[in-house]
């Protein structure tokens, strides 16, 4: 990835697939194949915004290699989608209810981006929707 010329905003944020998947996306990406902290008593009531549930996620060899495919890909188009013109890029990372895996993916993913992007934003979209 060669570093972006200009300004060029990346919008990454997670939602949950039971609230329904966004529309107003250029790309969406489906974790759930990731192992689930809501399936284990003592995580559920955590987000992806807390490190246990981060290296729950993403320190097996699963959430490793996703997390890495994922920054070529977006790399990858977001270069294609700046220089054909077009003037923004936005990521939804889902999972089931958008409380863990798609969460510790859009927080690993953001700072990533932001060392070969100028302007990448992110934010959660159903992080606060209804109680684990």
């Amino acid at each position: 990835m060669t570093p972006a010329h200009g300004s060029f905003p990346i919008t990454i944020f997670s939602f949950g697939y039971k609230y329904d998947p966004p529309q107003d996306v250029n790309l969406l990406f489906d974790v759930r194949f990731l192992a689930n902290p809501y399936h284990v008593e003592t995580l559920r009531s955590f987000t992806g915004l807390e490190p246990s549930i981060a290296d729950y996620v993403l320190s097996n060899e699963s959430g490793k290699e996703c997390l890495q495919h994922l920054l070529r890909v977006i790399g990858f188009f977001a270069e294609q989608h700046q220089r054909t013109g077009k003037k923004e890029l936005r990521i939804g990372i889902g999972c089931t209810g958008g409380h863990h895996r798609s969460v510790a993916i859009t927080e690993a993913l953001a700072p990533l981006l932001r060392e070969k992007f100028d302007t990448v934003d992110h934010f959660h979209r159903d992080i606060s929707k209804e109680s684990h």
